[in-house]
């Protein structure tokens, strides 16, 4: 199984990589001189030392597995189908509410924001097709509605958009 991201990912993904390594000493540190408190079934600054070490080297592990297992994708170059990092309005045909999303690879995605990814139900039904297209999302079994793509406006990957954290 592969992710597909673009090279921003990558590159983003390569940084924070860096960033986390360089925290990797004064994280050690922190595990020791709370060892130095005495009992460690008793010693909540060790376990918490010892959680936020493992929790950096859990995420350099992580990002690490992403890139290596990464599908690297390039935007959708066609003005009339909706691509990566486009600004989607789509109606709701169940509600009459309209919504811009913008679609971006699933290291970056915030739906508080309107940022969805790819290949969530959403995303996956609009990504291709084109202004004033008619579109069924089927989430589940019991949750299925359709939606009509309102306006397509071209966007690009800037790197504006971070990458999700824990």
């Amino acid at each position: 199984m592969f992710d597909e991201l673009t090279q921003v990912d990558i590159d983003k993904m390569n940084k924070e990589i860096e960033e986390r390594i360089k925290l990797r000493p004064a994280l050690s540190e922190d595990v020791l001189v709370a060892k130095s408190y005495g009992d460690l079934s008793e010693n909540a600054e060790y376990h918490e030392a010892k959680r936020k070490k493992n929790q950096n080297e859990g995420r350099i592990a992580y990002l690490r597995n992403m890139i290596k297992t990464a599908k690297i994708v390039e935007q959708n170059k066609n003005p009339d189908e909706v691509g990566l990092f486009d600004k989607v309005t789509i109606l709701f045909e169940d509600d009459g509410e309209e919504q811009v999303v913008t679609l971006s690879t699933i290291v970056r995605i915030d739906a508080t924001n309107g940022i969805i990814s790819k290949e969530s139900p959403l995303g996956k039904a609009i990504f291709g097709h084109k202004k004033g297209e008619r579109i069924f999302v089927n989430v589940s079994q019991d949750m299925q509605y359709y939606v009509v793509i309102k306006d397509i406006k071209k966007g690009q990957d800037d790197s504006s958009i971070p990458l999700n954290k824990f």
